[in-house]
């Protein structure tokens, strides 16, 4: 173990099951699958810093405020002894209330979306918590900096031409799934350091942002987005720069096949462990 590792360490949330190795078996298996050094961008995200499975935090699932405030208790208690949170899960709601932590430790983040829908809408179905709204009531809370975050991956359509004003009104810009395909891996990295500037990030990845060809099991799939590669390559031109905190979710392996959406989560995670790493340097 390394001196930074002994100083600071990243905690992790997510379920357990280490029956299947070395196939994936949940989001805690990863290091075991994952080889630990990481070439591509010359670190060992484990071994220099401390990473702990911190297991799963308890929440109401019937009761939706409640579960809210849960989640934020305990991470706010997990940030207490560790450096960052990397959080699995779980639908895309769970980012409102860790957004609020990261903020109360951090400061307002540049948020850094990476989904193939908004997730700003007012309400979803007449809920004002969801998946699908947890970035409108995290930008009227003031949880991130609305003038350094953007969503990547966007496509397919939406209720009205309202909800791509309502989005960039709050701040938004966004790099599509066409635009990733026109200006690729390079060009997305270069707006993203554009748009973020010198403000720590919050990366939020919501697993459909990836095609259903490399993530099927999810519970809103959508035509034409990226691969599992463009993804991944776009994660390490983000290196270096300072992250307080991040998501994986929306994973969900009732939908899975061959635990290919599985597979493309934990290798995210790896990424993003490494640019936690980096960030620190």
């Amino acid at each position: 173990m390394t001196e930074d590792a002994e100083e600071s360490g990243e905690a992790i949330r997510g379920p357990i099951d280490a029956s299947q190795i070395p196939r994936y078996a949940g989001p805690p298996t990863f290091a075991l699958l994952l080889r630990p050094w990481h070439p591509a961008l010359e670190v060992s995200p484990v071994a220099g810093q401390q990473v702990a499975d911190a297991g799963d935090i308890a929440c109401n699932p019937f009761n939706i405020t409640e579960a809210v405030g849960q989640i934020e208790t305990a991470a706010a208690g997990l940030l207490g002894g560790a450096g960052r949170l990397l959080a699995l899960g779980g639908d895309h709601t769970i980012a409102y209330p860790l957004l609020r932590v990261t903020r109360q430790r951090f400061g307002p983040p540049a948020l850094v979306h990476f989904d193939a829908h908004l997730d700003t809408w007012q309400t979803y179905f007449g809920a004002p918590v969801t998946h699908g709204t947890p970035f409108r009531r995290a930008a009227e809370e003031g949880l991130f900096d609305e003038r350094h975050s953007m969503h990547v991956g966007i496509r397919g359509p939406v209720y009205a031409r309202r909800d791509l004003e309502e989005d960039a009104e709050l701040g938004f810009r966004i790099v599509s799934a066409m635009d990733i395909e026109r200006i690729g891996i390079d060009g997305v990295v270069a707006r993203i350091r554009e748009c973020v500037g010198d403000v720590p990030m919050y990366i939020s990845i919501d697993i459909d942002v990836l095609d259903p060809a490399h993530a099927p099991g999810t519970g809103t799939p959508e035509a034409g987005g990226l691969t599992s590669r463009e993804l991944l390559g776009i994660l390490r031109g983000l290196a270096g720069h300072p992250v307080a905190g991040a998501d994986v979710v929306e994973v969900s392996p009732a939908y899975d096949h061959a635990e290919m959406t599985s597979v493309a989560a934990a290798h995210v995670c790896f990424e993003l462990l490494a640019l936690m790493l980096l960030g620190k340097q």
